[in-house]
């Protein structure tokens, strides 16, 4: 849906929010997962993690969330080497110094999701229409009514990173590891996602912790079961880089890329899709949420 649309759509929401939050949420949480949001006694995934929008307030989630205060965060916990080199950081896409820029890269905007150009020199990419859309991305306001009260913290930047390519895919497989508070203190990860074809054919496989793929659980994408991979070489790291990760939150989504069986950290994320991503079957769902131990 077009952006400036859905601002629109969304604006009653948001000024609904500013009044009663938790009415807000109930409300579109109705409207996005067709039922009943229960605060008292939530149990499947989405709703525990709606629990959470509303009443964790770790200070750490807004510092993860932000792509460039992450990398600290990252490093602090010993995993410096995982991440993708940081090439250039500034507030304003004017001082972009185009003329030092690697020959291909990854310009982001560290809040929000999607908000990324894939910079090729051998493409002939227009330097004034990617300083518009930096700056357009900058100052895009929080959605109030999607309760993701953390990026009202997080003051948006512009990084560079080096590209990674696997060789094979313009974008490289994505690793998503579920990681809860309740499933075990030596390994956190409950299951994994695997995202093949962004940006041109989307799709979402779904592994459970042992990686087998499981062909009847939807994160409401598209599966593809020609991307079924085998386990990588380096699966059982990425387990314990995860497990640290997220070990100060209920719940938490560690990123990952892997290139030439060396992987990469992407991001940390807290409320995947919003809270509202459908997972079915409805036993799947209850059983994410079973994972998350909101009494600990």
């Amino acid at each position: 849906m077009n952006k400036t649309l859905k601002n629109i759509l969304l604006s009653p929401f948001n000024l609904l929010y500013k009044i009663n939050p938790v009415f807000e949420q109930k409300l579109m949480f109705r409207l996005k997962c067709k039922e009943k949001l229960d605060l008292n006694n939530p149990i499947t995934f989405n709703q525990k993690l709606n629990w959470l929008k509303i009443n964790d307030r770790n200070k750490l989630i807004p510092i993860c969330a932000d792509k460039f205060t992450a990398r600290k965060y990252i490093s602090d916990c010993g995993f410096e080497e995982y991440l993708p080199k940081l090439i250039w950081q500034g507030d304003d896409p004017e001082n972009l110094p185009f003329d030092k820029l690697p020959e291909k890269c990854v310009i982001k905007v560290t809040s929000g999701s999607g908000n990324n150009i894939f910079y090729d020199i051998n493409e002939n990419p227009n330097k004034q229409d990617i300083i518009a859309k930096l700056k357009t991305w900058l100052k895009e306001k929080y959605l109030l009514a999607y309760g993701e009260w953390h990026y009202s913290l997080i003051k948006p930047t512009v990084i560079v990173e080096e590209f990674l390519s696997d060789g094979e895919h313009k974008v490289p497989y994505d690793f998503k590891f579920f990681c809860f508070n309740g499933v075990s203190e030596e390994n956190r990860v409950g299951c994994i996602a695997i995202d093949s074809g962004r940006y041109i054919d989307h799709c979402r496989n779904i592994y459970d912790k042992d990686f087998n793929f499981l062909p009847e659980v939807s994160f409401g994408f598209k599966r593809d079961k020609a991307a079924v991979i085998p386990k990588p070489i380096c699966y059982d790291e990425m387990c314990k880089v995860a497990t640290v990760l997220s070990k100060p939150f209920y719940h938490a989504r560690i990123d990952f890329y892997i290139i030439r069986d060396r992987f990469y950290i992407g991001e940390i994320t807290f409320y995947n899709g919003a809270a509202y991503d459908m997972v079915t079957p409805r036993n799947y769902n209850e059983m994410m949420g079973s994972w998350i131990n909101l009494s600990m």
